[in-house]
């Protein structure tokens, strides 16, 4: 019985190629520590603020290339934000972009000209 323990361990030894004295455990980093370290990505957020600077630009100036920005900053802003993002903040710069889109179309129904192109 003794005989069988020994080459079970010897057979597992030789087989699992696992090295015991490798294996580091995974320790979660606290976030609130750090601040804004290396894990934390900023790119929701400034394409969340760009998309709302565009929003208001295309609202206010009747810059329909603009309005696109925005819906295109939004849209990257949404793909990429973390479930534990505020929605509200993400849906109310995303609605705020559509409304600039439509706004814009109801205003001038022409189609959109190029900003580098004459007029």
């Amino acid at each position: 019985m003794c005989s069988c323990r020994v080459l079970y361990s010897i057979m597992t030894l030789l087989i699992n190629p696992r090295r015991p004295e490798k294996v580091h455990r995974y320790k979660p980093v606290d976030s609130a520590n750090q601040g804004a370290g290396v894990g934390d990505d900023l790119m929701p957020d400034y394409m969340n603020i760009l998309g709302m600077i565009f929003s208001m630009c295309g609202l206010m100036m009747k810059l329909k290339w603009c309005a696109w920005l925005a819906l295109y900053c939004s849209c990257i802003s949404f793909a990429n934000s973390r479930i534990s993002d505020d929605a509200k903040q993400v849906l109310s710069s995303f609605m705020l972009s559509v409304s600039a889109v439509v706004m814009s179309y109801l205003q001038n129904p022409t189609p959109m000209t190029p900003p580098w192109q004459s007029v």
